[in-house]
């Protein structure tokens, strides 16, 4: 599948590709039914979209539509899905943007449902290609406010946000590249659920979480704790200023460790909470940062 896009609402290959990833969305179990929506960026004005009320593991080319940025329907015969609003609010507001997924993956939904924040500073891969994953606010899905709920968490590096009692939106220069974010977050949130039922999730020690953030700006991927001064490193933080009601707070889970932001200077604490509680050591944290650049490579 290419990561290349190219103009054109009638490019046959772009609309396989977006039924390409249907059909892993729902062979993933992520979109029920008629659940979810996929969209692709095809020129200035223009956006293919999948079309309401088709379950996304059975489209075809053919089932494809189109639209321009402001959620006119421009082609196809099938209508359009009242919730492209959202993909084309994301890609008015960052035009690196291609490419956006939504769709329900159940372990990711299962914190937007209890509205409980994703744990930061616990898995390798999630601090390097995702970071913190924000929550925005409920509002009824389809209509222009539920678009309007992302906006204030698109700024630096966002490419995952979890919609509060309904399910996940990701997005990217890609299809694929969209679609990796949601299975990878809901990975995580899957080894989070089976982590608690073994006890707890233990978290990385300030030294690790920088090295981990070291290597995130050295591979070249954008993070907002990057831009932040005085956001906590795992504290759910680099967004404050776009909940209007409050940061959600850790309840399922332990609180995250409270470390300086990354343009600040590390603390010189000996001891750190990670460490305490039998944290990941600096071998094993330099060992994974390995396998990554090394994925990453081929």
């Amino acid at each position: 599948m290419s990561n290349q896009w190219n103009s054109g609402i009638h490019d046959r290959k772009l609309k396989e590709e977006i039924c390409e990833i249907g059909r892993r969305v729902y062979n993933k179990g992520f979109a029920a039914a008629n659940d979810g929506n996929i969209s692709i960026r095809v020129g200035e004005n223009e956006v293919l979209c999948s079309p309401t009320m088709i379950c996304k593991g059975f489209m075809k080319p053919d089932d494809i539509c189109a639209v321009d940025l402001d959620g006119n329907q421009i082609a196809g015969t099938r209508k359009r899905t009242s919730e492209i609003l959202l993909h084309l609010a994301i890609m008015k507001e960052r035009p690196d943007v291609k490419a956006v997924v939504h769709c329900h993956p159940p372990h990711a939904t299962a914190f937007a449902v209890a509205r409980e924040p994703i744990p930061q500073c616990v898995l390798p891969e999630v601090e390097v290609f995702m970071g913190e994953v924000p929550m925005a606010p409920y509002e009824t899905p389809g209509g222009q406010k539920f678009a309007d709920t992302v906006l204030p968490f698109l700024k630096g590096g966002t490419n995952t946000i979890i919609l509060t009692g309904h399910g996940t939106v990701t997005f990217g220069k890609s299809l694929e590249d969209a679609y990796w974010k949601t299975e990878i977050l809901d990975a995580y949130c899957n080894i989070l659920l089976l982590s608690k039922q073994l006890g707890r999730v233990s978290y990385f020690s300030e030294t690790e979480t920088r090295e981990l953030l070291d290597l995130k700006k050295k591979l070249g991927f954008d993070d907002p704790r990057f831009h932040v001064e005085d956001c906590d490193l795992c504290g759910n933080s680099a967004f404050r200023d776009g909940y209007k009601e409050g940061i959600p707070q850790q309840k399922s889970f332990e609180p995250a460790p409270s470390y300086p932001g990354y343009l600040q200077k590390p603390s010189t604490q000996s001891a750190t909470p990670a460490a305490a509680n039998g944290g990941h050591s600096e071998q094993l944290i330099k060992a994974i940062t390995e396998q990554v650049m090394s994925a990453l490579g081929k």
